[in-house]
């Protein structure tokens, strides 16, 4: 049988390039205006987008065998549970920003399609590493288990508001370009001409175009360079996760490519639920260090020859039940509202 570079036939490989390209422009077709999404139309698009991913699961059971959708759905399933952690992120910096609810999508979409180019670039960087040797695969584990102990030690700061105008990619974005203090509609840019007329209106009084450029960068399209920056950061560690569950570029892209692209609606559900998932990141914690401890093994067993590994079917089966034990643990030992009411008066 004729394989691609990524190690599998053309066959798999067109029928992910179209199942992508086709959901994501259904998708696309779908959500051109920007009223806000409700929670049962975001649910709905969640159940959608996991309903693609599983018909492409089911694909590589019936052409390559149960191995590969294993390592398929444990890639999935951990990059979708580990962007839960980077969606409250987004959810703080959209609040920050003060972004309309109908105009965060339109953000998400662009940060998700940056996402998508960048974990592409990402996966192909990781797994060429790991033909290195062994010890990148602990380097990776190490990555893993720290980014576990900054999610523990940060666990009790989630009413620190962070100042995102200190933000890297926001100062890099301002002085790359002038910058008009107000949203203006959906628009990331607007013309210096349009703006001279808003300058004369009257609760506009005081703004300036004092800056040189024939269009200045609204805060939205700030907003935008933050989420973008802010989830490069995120796949550092995400991205050798999902790499501990398989070498082969195109099982590790692909898990991360159709988790990836469900984030959209998937944030709208968070948003609505925050609230009641809140041992969730626990789960993700117990999780980060599962993978680290199979990142080890399969590096010391190169090294050591001792004969330990978790297979696929296992790392499934363990990261699904350890997802079902956070949300049941969030049900069944919700927050203390009223403790929480003393910390917001306080």
């Amino acid at each position: 049988m004729e394989l691609t570079p990524l190690g599998f036939p053309p066959l798999t490989l067109a029928v992910f390039v179209g199942l992508a390209l086709a959901a994501l422009l259904f998708d696309l077709a779908t959500h051109r205006d920007d009223r806000p999404i409700s929670l049962a139309r975001a649910v709905s698009w969640s159940i959608f987008w996991v309903g693609i991913s599983l018909a492409f699961a089911g694909f590589l059971y019936v052409q390559h065998g149960s191995e590969a959708a294993s390592l398929f759905l444990t890639g999935y399933a951990l990059e979708k549970v580990l962007s839960v952690d980077n969606l409250f992120v987004f959810m703080a910096i959209f609040a920050w920003f003060k972004v309309p609810d109908g105009l965060r999508h339109r953000v998400l979409y662009w940060g998700i399609l940056g996402a998508v180019v960048f974990r592409g670039i990402f996966v192909a960087i990781g797994t060429g590493l790991l033909h290195l040797g062994p010890w990148v695969e602990v380097a990776f584990a190490l990555i893993v288990a720290w980014t576990a102990v900054m999610m523990l030690k940060g666990g009790g700061d989630d009413d620190e508001e962070e100042d995102y105008s200190q933000h890297l990619a926001y100062r890099f974005a301002s002085k790359l370009f002038p910058v008009w203090p107000k949203l203006y509609g959906r628009h990331f840019f607007v013309a210096r001409r349009k703006l001279e007329v808003e300058a004369q209106k009257t609760e506009n009084k005081g703004m300036s175009l004092a800056a040189r450029g024939a269009a200045f960068a609204t805060p939205l399209f700030l907003c935008l360079v933050v989420v973008e920056v802010s989830d490069v950061l995120f796949a550092f560690d995400s991205v050798p996760a999902v790499i501990a569950v398989s070498r082969e570029p195109l099982i590790v892209y692909s898990a991360m490519l159709f988790a990836i692209l469900g984030l959209r609606t998937l944030y709208f559900v968070l948003e609505a639920l925050k609230r009641y998932l809140v041992h969730l990141e626990k789960a993700v914690v117990v999780l980060l260090f599962f993978i680290a401890a199979k990142l080890g093994l399969n590096a010391t067993n190169a090294l050591f020859h001792h004969g330990i590994s978790i297979d696929p079917t296992t790392s499934l089966i363990v990261v699904l039940v350890v997802l079902a034990l956070g949300v049941a643990a969030s049900v069944i030992f919700p927050e203390d509202e009223s403790a929480e009411a003393e910390v917001t008066e306080r």
